[in-house]
């Protein structure tokens, strides 16, 4: 039996050769008194921190998306008149008063133009108010020829002031005049920004480009440089292009208009070009409305003309007209500049539609200088033929056929002409 103590538990036996067992492992387990490494803790903290810096960073980007949108707007145009500045630049003019003078000469096309347009807006809804009631008339009597009622004017204009659709209009609109002022601060305000990072980044162009490439080894100092200089080409490209089918757009709605007598043609017709080029997504709409609304001054039916011809000419230049043009200047696939402008539409809007083409011309240019290029093989596939077709197609048959009829035609005319007048000849 084995030993116990004084107080009844077992003691330890020796060994047989003298030497003590090992002792048992407490009851607890081997893991109660073992430490946290002491990694842990920092790890933890890092990870803690690592996680607030990304919320901070997202919430930051979140709330100056705008100013960002806005910066990224006054480079493409601070590059759209890059070429007019350096140009007074390289003649001993200060790259500040060249700025200047650009800005003030589009300021005061844009405030002219649109002074001229107002008023002429305005006189426009001032002879629409005035000449109401005749058209209110025009089409009772028409209501009434086709349809035998008894409709008569007095009748509508009360059911009109009695209508709860036009006392809730006028609640709406008179609590809507804030929020329309407001979106005119604001957007008066981003514009400033807008002109004010455009003429720092044309004015200073010189110096941004130097630092950016103190910052550079030499090697790719020269890159950005070169990346600097196709961006210029391309947004240059790019608005050369815009500018050409406001002018065909422009020519051919003076056109129509100058048909249709549609007072102040001219002015609508530049307004048509301009609006529905340089205002994506929403500019056709905006460009057609205003000449519709005057023509109907003149005849309501002039305005369904209008329309028709809008949505006609958008199609042709669509698919006709601007895929060509922008192929040749901005030198990218027609499918690339669609897609383009789709995919820039998605993520930044307006502002995206128009800044996608000449920041994916100035992508693919760049990247082609450093993508390497091999001869194509000389196979039928590469030229759209398939491989086992042998012996020439269809088509090509039936040229071949009218070819020869054709040449057998010509060679029995040319006999009988030749046996003609050898007949002909008297004998000797």
């Amino acid at each position: 039996m084995a030993r116990t103590d004084e107080t009844g538990q077992v003691t330890p036996q020796a060994s047989p050769l003298g030497t003590t067992p090992p002792t048992r492992p407490p009851a607890g387990g081997a893991g109660s008194n073992a430490r946290m490494p002491r990694w842990l803790p920092r790890a933890m903290l890092l990870a803690l921190a690592l996680f607030a810096v990304f919320q901070l960073g997202s919430w930051a980007f979140h709330e100056l998306t705008g100013l960002l949108i806005n910066i990224l707007i006054a480079f493409f145009l601070a590059l759209a008149i890059e070429p007019a500045v350096s140009w007074m630049a390289a003649r001993g003019m200060r790259r500040g008063l060249a700025t200047f003078l650009v800005f003030f000469t589009v300021t005061i096309v844009a405030a002219g133009f649109v002074t001229l347009l107002g008023s002429m807006l305005a006189e426009q809804i001032i002879k629409i108010v005035e000449d109401f009631p005749n058209y209110l008339d025009s089409v009772i009597n028409w209501i009434n020829t086709h349809f035998h009622t008894d409709l008569k004017r007095v009748d509508v204009q009360e059911g009109l002031l009695r209508s709860d659709w036009l006392r809730n209009y006028v609640q709406n609109s008179a609590t809507g005049v804030l929020d329309v002022s407001t979106q005119v601060l604001g957007g008066l305000f981003q514009l400033l920004t807008i002109a004010l990072f455009s003429f720092y980044f044309a004015a200073d162009g010189p110096r941004l480009r130097r630092a950016i490439c103190s910052v550079l080894p030499p090697a790719r100092q020269a890159e950005v440089l070169r990346a600097w200089e196709i961006a210029v080409n391309k947004t240059g490209g790019y608005l050369y292009s815009r500018g050409l089918m406001a002018l065909v757009s422009g020519v051919a709605h003076y056109i129509l208009l100058q048909i249709l007598e549609v007072p102040n043609a001219p002015v609508l017709a530049v307004w048509v070009g301009l609006v529905s080029q340089f205002i994506p997504t929403i500019g056709t709409y905006l460009a057609g409305a205003l000449p519709m609304l005057i023509a109907f001054t003149v005849d309501p039916w002039y305005a369904l003309w209008v329309l028709i011809f809008v949505v006609i000419y958008q199609q042709f230049e669509n698919y006709m007209l601007q895929p060509k043009l922008t192929s040749k200047t901005v030198d990218i696939h027609p499918a690339v500049a669609f897609g383009s402008v789709v995919a820039g539409t998605a993520l930044l809007g307006a502002v995206g539609a128009l800044i996608a083409i000449p920041a994916v011309a100035t992508l693919q240019a760049f990247l082609g200088a450093y993508v390497k290029r091999y001869d194509v093989t000389d196979d039928p596939r590469v030229h759209g033929h398939r491989r086992g077709q042998s012996g020439p197609g269809l088509f090509m048959r039936a040229r071949e056929l009218w070819a020869g009829r054709s040449r057998t035609s010509t060679d029995s005319r040319s006999s009988a002409d030749s046996q003609a007048s050898a007949d002909s000849r008297p004998e000797r």
